[in-house]
């Protein structure tokens, strides 16, 4: 159960991390005043992929503390960092993003660690 809920966490992390990213470069700069605010909010309700980006963080959440009633969380928090590995590959897919051999090689030493965990 607890590989099951971790792939969820890790899956619906991602999703709302590429999925926040891509709308909030659609949308621009925006001004952090009141007015600002009003306009963010405004956009959040308007911009589908946004909405949807909060829906996924909402279930990587619960299933997060799913995960941490299951598993310890000596292997549950270093083992959702495998989120990092699948949004570096969805940035370079999927957002055309340019990853560096240093952010490459940051990814590869993270999943060298998830992977010590499973056994």
């Amino acid at each position: 159960m607890k590989w099951i809920l971790l792939t969820v966490v890790v899956i619906a992390t991602a999703l709302s991390d590429i999925l926040q990213s891509y709308e909030m470069r659609q949308a621009g700069e925006q001004s952090v005043g009141a007015r600002g605010m009003s306009r963010l909010l405004k956009m959040i309700v308007l911009r589908r992929y946004l909405a949807l980006s909060i829906l996924c963080l909402a279930v990587s959440f619960f299933a997060f503390m799913a995960l941490v009633q299951t598993a310890p969380l000596s292997f549950a928090v270093p083992a959702s960092a495998a989120s990092f590995i699948l949004e570096t590959a969805l940035a370079k897919v999927l957002l055309k993003e340019r990853i560096g051999p240093r952010r490459m090689a940051g990814a590869l030493f993270v999943l060298g660690g998830v992977l010590l965990l499973a056994k």
